[in-house]
């Protein structure tokens, strides 16, 4: 954002295609000291596995049973240590934080999702962390690499079931041989999966060795969103969409150093040496650049006027004459989309320029960082004029919301943002996507 001090430059952006999800919230941070869910790093040693190798992590009161979420996340950054190019996940406890902000990926079951956003350098929270944080430098991992992906082995789980439902998986009396499969099933004729892409998908699960059916996204119903090729998820997710279009049908066999690694994953059910299974069903592709599409409906005449401009230009948005503050929230649909409804809790895609009411000035813009921005409804992430004005749209949709002051930053605008104390704020934002993803319910 050229003109928000607090916003990563045009520099930064250039250099780096994948959207950061530590990166400031549109307009800058919430005013005051409650903008954060911050969870303790003693409850994610235990939550996201942080024990070491041969122990099992302790109870958690109150946790959710075996059958419940799972986090299928990584704090591992991707290195190239194997012809998969991806370091191994999953041994000596290395579920949880990714990226530096906690942020976990629920793919099943409605237990408690847990995540917390950029803490905007609060000083306070960082001693206090510090003080029972676990050491920067994790155990090495003590499992096999991560092997290279086939598209084909000797013996295969077989698939039946259309694209969009729940697969019908049926496993070999045979044990699996260890090979990391990616074989399609049915090969759709969407956009094409790039490193960093968002992308929601839907998963059906089966563990190998025991043939137990695992819940998946279609038992949640809600898809899951991710970014493929950005090491944040488990290799088995992460190394196996990236190159495959929207629409298509995949079988996943993954081994354990492409899944949980040599400690298995005990919420699941998975032992140290079984092997996961998985139908993933390819939904959504949305490039970090995209914009929806369809019909542009203008705007109610005392709604500013919206021209939408092409590439990384910013929407033009233009007030009306003598526009006077509003005392609630408005909301006007530019272009109705065709997709699922947000709901409050799921992680949303979205694309936006804000500007003030009053004068039309420009503060912010994804589209012009060409980086699409995400967050999860209801959790306090962003102003509450953004909460309230997503949630209930169409996924495809182009809305327009004109914010009151008190639901957006108030008397305390973030610092250097161009935003006048007392501001009302119109934000043009295009919704490319939602589901179940950094802050699952």
């Amino acid at each position: 954002m050229a003109e928000n001090p607090s916003g990563p430059s045009e520099a930064d952006t250039a250099s780096a295609p994948v959207a950061d999800p530590a990166a400031p919230r549109p307009g800058g941070p919430l005013p005051g000291d409650g903008e954060s869910i911050v969870i303790p790093p003693s409850i994610l040693k235990q939550q996201a596995g942080w024990t070491k190798p041969g122990e099992s992590a302790p109870p958690i009161p109150g946790a959710a049973k075996p059958e419940e979420p799972q986090v299928f996340a990584s704090t591992v950054r991707k290195q190239e240590i194997s012809e998969a190019d991806y370091e191994n996940v999953g041994g000596g406890g290395r579920l949880g934080v990714i990226l530096g902000v906690v942020i976990t990926l629920l793919l099943v079951g409605s237990g408690v999702g847990l995540y917390a956003v950029n803490q905007h350098n609060d000083k306070a929270a960082k001693a206090s962390d510090a003080a029972t944080a676990t050491p920067s430098t994790p155990p090495s991992p003590s499992q096999a690499p991560v092997p290279p992906i086939k598209t084909d082995a000797k013996v295969l789980p077989t698939v039946a079931g259309d694209f969009g439902k729940k697969a019908n998986i049926t496993v070999p009396q045979q044990a699996p041989d260890g090979t990391f499969v990616v074989k399609p099933i049915s090969e759709g004729d969407g956009s094409k999966i790039n490193k960093g892409d968002w992308v929601s998908a839907d998963f059906t699960l089966k563990d190998w060795q025991t043939g137990k059916d695992i819940p998946g996204s279609y038992d949640q119903g809600k898809s899951l969103i991710l970014q493929p090729g950005t090491g944040q998820v488990i290799p088995a997710l992460d190394a196996t969409l990236v190159g495959q279009k929207a629409g298509s049908r995949l079988l996943v066999v993954a081994p354990p150093a492409a899944a949980f690694g040599d400690q298995g994953n005990a919420q699941l059910g998975l032992g140290a040496k079984d092997t996961l299974v998985l139908v993933i069903d390819i939904q959504r592709v949305s490039a970090p650049d995209a914009r929806v599409s369809g019909d542009m409906t203008a705007p109610p005449a005392d709604f500013p006027q919206v021209k939408v401009n092409g590439g990384k230009t910013a929407d033009t948005i233009t007030p009306p004459a003598g526009v006077t503050d509003p005392t609630d929230l408005k909301t006007a649909v530019l272009i109705q989309g065709k997709g699922p409804k947000v709901e409050s809790g799921e992680e949303v895609v979205v694309q936006y320029t804000g500007v003030t009411l009053k004068d039309g000035k420009k503060f912010d813009s994804s589209v012009e960082k060409g980086q699409a921005f995400s967050f999860v409804t209801g959790g306090g992430q962003v102003i509450a004029g953004w909460d309230k004005g997503v949630v209930g749209q169409n996924v495809g949709s182009r809305i327009e919301l004109v914010i009151p002051a008190a639901q957006a930053y108030g008397a305390q605008p973030p610092a250097g943002s161009g935003i006048a104390a007392n501001a009302s704020l119109v934000f043009v934002i295009d919704i490319l996507d939602a589901g179940q993803g950094s802050g699952g319910q």
